[in-house]
């Protein structure tokens, strides 16, 4: 009973081992984006006046909009 139980787990990951394949994006018509970047030192005034600059904020969440600056 065990022994059925081993081979029936063992067929079952093997048969979820495709879907963790790398997707082939050629056929899936999209393309692949390159690996991130680190971004350039730079600073920016915060809400309050301040320059905020992106070495002070490491190891933290950043999150930046430019799409509606001047």
């Amino acid at each position: 009973m065990k022994l059925v139980a081993a081979v029936a787990a063992a067929v079952a990951l093997t048969a979820a081992a495709p879907a963790l394949a790398v997707p082939d994006f050629a056929s899936l018509q999209i393309q692949q984006y390159d690996p991130p970047r680190p971004a350039p030192a730079f600073s920016l005034p915060d809400l309050k006046g301040r320059n905020a600059t992106l070495t002070e904020l490491r190891g933290k969440v950043v999150m930046l909009f430019f799409w509606a600056t001047w």
